[in-house]
């Protein structure tokens, strides 16, 4: 029996997969429960029209994530910090730190889009990557002050 996953499955198939299964498991799992629809004409035809609306939907998405990408990338964000003998500075500046930084200026960034490739540790202009998309990488300029 053929099906369209409409649910993620661990093991048998991802959102808008067909996939092959036995009928008993077809129906008495998959299709009671939600995950599939039978892999009928109707329902092809249905999962066609799903899969260019978000396809479409993730282009727009793309289009509005590079815009961000070209903004946010010509700013400089400053941080000011405490320092030590020889300009040392007192801990890290945390992903939770710059996230913060980013919403006073208006860009709603989570900390897991943060990507720190090491501490930092020291004063001066550091780059950062932010994951906007899973296409969409920006590149921003934080300068560590004291």
């Amino acid at each position: 029996m053929k099906v369209i996953f409409i649910k993620d499955v661990k093991g048998q198939g991802k959102k808008n997969e067909i996939k092959e299964v036995k009928d008993g498991y077809g129906q008495n799992f998959l299709i009671k429960n939600g995950y599939a629809l039978p892999a009928n004409q109707n329902n092809i035809n249905s999962l066609n029209k799903t899969i260019i609306e978000d396809k479409k939907q993730e282009d727009l998405l793309i289009l509005e994530m590079q815009k961000i990408k070209q903004e946010i990338e010509k700013k400089e964000f400053i941080f000011k910090v405490s320092t030590g003998k020889q300009d040392m500075m007192f801990g890290t500046i945390s992903t939770k730190q710059i996230k913060q930084e980013l919403s006073n200026n208006g860009y709603k960034i989570e900390k897991t889009q943060i990507i720190l490739d090491h501490p930092i540790t020291s004063l001066g202009i550091h780059n950062i990557k932010i994951e906007l998309h899973k296409e969409v990488i920006a590149t921003i300029k934080i300068n560590v002050k004291k």
